[in-house]
């Protein structure tokens, strides 16, 4: 089956062995003690809206499973385009939250001017969420940046207030679907993006041989029929998988010189959790300086139909 549900996923459950992986990346890279301190910090907040939004009503799309399954078997993801309702007065909180610890994490005045931005109403809280939902990636940018803010913070901050949300989306609607064609439209899913939102994966864990492609935001997890680039379906000798380190050979860089598009991939006992997927992410930051030094770089998010 291309879709993978991931166990362990309680709430609470996540924190003994994020704290464990956390430790052994303080003692392995003391220089990154302070990104380790600030994602520690982030995830809490995460938990929390998390916390909130399973207590609540979770929001359940009303669409027909065929209609969903339709959309995958053209290759569309389940959540693309779809006009959502986001629960603002959840994740809106959220989002200066996020702003705060990022400035104390060492972003600075840059993340303070998102903040005051949002919460002075220069932007609009639903708007941006809305938008993060959407993968609308472009105009939140151009947004920022006309309001002369930094883009790539206003993005993670809105992505990281929108992810426990997107999250339980998902999870909801792929993770047991009674319908026969929908689980069909899932299983037959061969795309390197994600199949519940579209955006690309963060990493690839290796758990028991199996290569399980990771979403960068809703933590969907799913695995490919064939090995060959996630971007552009090469899988010839431009298609290459190294490890930088000859030290550690159970983390690696998948590399495209058809593309310039690159992946990491790390071998792992267990399939991360929600929220605990960045920390394979933070864990592997040498792996992005080493493709990006070769020249290699992740691509835009997909664009799908936009209403």
């Amino acid at each position: 089956m291309a879709y993978v549900a991931i166990s362990g996923e309680k709430q609470g459950e996540w924190l003994g062995a994020a704290e464990r992986r956390w430790e052994a990346i303080a003692r392995k890279r003391p220089d990154l003690a302070p990104a380790v301190e600030l994602q520690q910090r982030l995830l809490a907040t995460v938990a929390q809206v998390l916390a909130l939004l399973e207590r609540g009503r979770v929001l359940r799309l009303s669409l027909p499973a065929r209609y969903l399954a339709t959309k995958l078997a053209r290759g569309v993801p389940v959540l693309a385009d779809e006009p959502l309702p986001v629960p603002v007065s959840v994740l809106g909180p959220a989002l200066t939250e996020f702003c705060d610890a990022l400035a104390a994490g060492g972003a600075g005045d840059a993340a303070r001017h998102v903040r005051d931005a949002i919460a002075g109403g220069q932007i609009d809280a639903g708007s941006l969420l809305t938008a993060s939902l959407s993968r609308h990636q472009a105009a939140i940018r151009t947004g920022a940046t006309h309001r002369g803010l930094a883009p790539d913070l206003v993005w993670l901050v809105a992505e990281l207030a929108v992810s426990p949300f997107v999250y339980l989306l998902q999870r909801t609607i792929l993770s047991d679907p009674k319908d026969e064609t929908l689980r069909a439209a899932l299983a037959s899913w061969n795309h390197g993006y994600c199949p519940a939102c579209g955006s690309w994966p963060a990493v690839a864990e290796v758990v028991a041989g199996h290569r399980t492609l990771r979403c960068s935001f809703c933590s969907s997890a799913w695995e490919l029929r064939g090995y060959a680039c996630i971007y552009c379906a090469e899988a010839g000798e431009q298609f290459v998988t190294v490890a930088p380190d000859d030290q550690h050979p159970e983390r690696r860089l998948e590399a495209c010189r058809a593309c310039a598009g690159y992946l990491k991939t790390i071998d792992l006992n267990d399939l991360s959790p929600f929220p605990s997927l960045s920390i394979s992410d933070i864990e592997t930051t040498d792996l992005d300086v080493a493709a990006m030094q070769q020249g290699y770089q992740r691509p835009a998010l997909k664009e799908f139909g936009r209403r």
